[in-house]
């Protein structure tokens, strides 16, 4: 046992144990999702995140030091996120011809959300702080921890926020989609990215490229309004 301890402390000092870490729990997890035919409550995400909050939790790592270890899985959040850009670019004519409902169902899903918040919020008798830490909870982490900054929220909280939104939106988004009848891919895949940003667009690939361009779009889309929105939208509640 002291052996085994002593290899962990020589282990956790390597710069790439975390970044390796968290490569092979979330291919688990992939692996484990792929043999049950794609079971929503088996996403990889979610199963990662439990596998490595297990894995810090045994070792009394604290965030700050896994965080050392696998930032360049943070920095390609970049990269990937510009790379959305190229399913797009394949369905530009389709884009070209439907902006006027996109742009409806954009502000409709991004108002919804900054909204419900904020009622649901206020009616639980969350604290300000607490409150304005929700709002911006589907843009991706980025902005919408900015946002969150900028109008005396807390970052790391909406950050919390935003992948437990993105979490439940890859887990039910598109099955509650199809459950209410909806069969067109580029529906799906927008309400998806508009509700639940990144995850849920990740998960959207996995059904279709269609689904998944549509769902970066919404992604982008919403991470611009919603830095928009929840400035104008809490000074418009001040009023009343």
């Amino acid at each position: 046992m002291t052996e085994l301890f002593e290899v962990w402390v020589y282990l956790a000092e390597q710069p790439l144990l975390w970044l390796t870490l968290t490569l092979v729990c979330y291919a688990a997890a992939h692996a484990l999702f792929k043999a049950a035919n794609g079971f929503a409550l088996l996403n990889p995400v979610l199963i990662a995140v439990i596998l490595l909050v297990g894995i810090l939790a045994l070792t009394n790592t604290t965030y700050e030091q896994y965080f050392a270890g696998a930032q360049f899985v943070h920095f390609l959040l970049g990269p990937a996120t510009v790379a959305l850009a190229v399913p797009l670019y394949s369905h530009a004519q389709q884009l070209r011809r439907l902006w006027l409902p996109l742009s409806i169902a954009l502000i409709a899903g991004s108002t919804t959300a900054i909204v419900a918040a904020l009622v649901l919020g206020t009616g639980l008798g969350l604290e300000r702080e607490i409150i304005l830490s929700l709002l911006p909870k589907s843009a991706t982490t980025p902005v919408a921890m900015g946002v969150a900054e900028r109008v005396g929220g807390i970052p790391s909280l909406t950050a919390v926020f935003v992948i437990l939104t993105g979490i439940t939106g890859a887990i039910v988004g598109v099955p509650l989609l199809r459950l209410l009848g909806e069969r067109k891919a580029s529906t799906k895949g927008f309400a998806v990215g508009v509700a639940a940003h990144g995850i849920a667009t990740a998960s959207a690939f996995q059904h279709s490229e269609r689904a998944g361009a549509y769902a970066g779009l919404g992604m982008g889309l919403n991470a611009a309004l919603t830095a928009l929105l929840v400035p104008a939208l809490l000074w418009l509640f001040t009023l009343f």
